[in-house]
């Protein structure tokens, strides 16, 4: 098969395109003839070796947490997907090895792509809305009627994030982006979008019950007198010297600090599932590019300025 992989770590001018085995599936794996993809910002930390106590020496590797296309073959303990079925998900190797032609999804994170939603619209959703899921119910403890702000709400996880929130009942969604990004994050439903050019959601002092950090740019320290008593940060990406300070501060506060990577699950994928085919999300795309121009794709999403996510096509 065709894959997108590199041999070392660096910068986007690492990755290769070429030919690779094509992977087998296991007993509880199914083989998915890959349509589409997507670029996370996960993908190109891994890329970079910012990751690499995790992530290891051995070469090559093939990135991509996004897995979206039809079924090739299922492995002898599948009995849910058979030969041909849309699917969706989001590898549970660690690594990736999405952006290729050929990927293995397990059986238990796999689920069925909704029938109004396009391959290339499945591509954009496993990584960052179970991220937007998890981040808001798990560990947010989102409750009918909290108000919620989104720190980034215009990237790849926040788009999906003030859709969930609301979703999930919350009463007030504050949405924080760019200015240009403004009028998008409003059709998602925010209730209050605050420009990070011109205001500083951390003086807001006692008004929020979740702040959702979705890009790793604020921390627990910062964000603490913005939310209420027994208020609770999350966020995904921190610096490990912030998420240490932030333990400690947490610590000696009624509010609560949490960081976390998104967990490949089947039946939070089926919940996202449900939603998107009842309109209750939708995804939002803002570049596209083709499998070979992958390292264009990561370059761009390294800007920081995409709205929504960036898709890869696989043809």
């Amino acid at each position: 098969m065709n894959a997108i992989y590199f041999t070392e770590y660096g910068p986007a001018d690492v990755l290769r395109y070429g030919e690779q085995p094509t992977p087998t599936p296991k007993s509880d794996q199914i083989l998915v003839r890959v349509r589409a993809s997507s670029i996370n910002p996960i993908d190109w930390k891994v890329r970079n070796g910012d990751m690499k106590l995790i992530t290891g020496q051995r070469f090559p590797k093939i990135p991509g947490r996004d897995v979206a296309g039809e079924v090739a073959a299922v492995g002898s303990h599948v009995t849910r997907f058979k030969t041909g079925d849309r699917v969706y998900g989001m590898p549970n190797d660690g690594v990736g090895s999405a952006n290729a032609e050929y990927a293995v999804l397990a059986d238990s994170v796999a689920a069925f792509i909704p029938e109004k939603i396009s391959f290339e619209e499945a591509g954009a959703v496993p990584l960052a809305a179970l991220t937007a899921l998890q981040a808001l119910h798990d560990h947010g403890q989102l409750l009918s009627g909290d108000r919620v702000l989104i720190n980034g709400a215009s990237g790849g996880v926040g788009t999906f994030a003030i859709q969930i929130a609301k979703a999930l009942g919350a009463g007030e969604v504050t949405g924080v982006c760019g200015p240009d990004n403004a009028e998008l994050v409003r059709s998602l439903g925010a209730d209050k979008v605050l420009n990070h050019e011109e205001q500083d959601f951390t003086k807001n002092r006692s008004h929020y019950d979740i702040v959702f950090d979705a890009v790793g740019k604020s921390s627990f320290t910062a964000c603490q007198h913005a939310l209420r008593r027994n208020g609770r940060y999350v966020t995904t990406t921190p610096e490990p010297s912030v998420l240490i300070t932030d333990k400690l501060a947490a610590a000696l506060s009624t509010k609560s600090a949490h960081m976390f990577f998104a967990k490949e699950r089947g039946t939070d994928l089926a919940l996202i599932s449900a939603w998107l085919q009842a309109g209750t999300i939708r995804v939002v795309i803002d570049k596209t590019f083709p499998l070979q121009e992958t390292a264009e794709a990561h370059k761009y999403s390294e800007t920081g300025r995409a709205a929504g996510k960036i898709v890869l096509t696989v043809e």
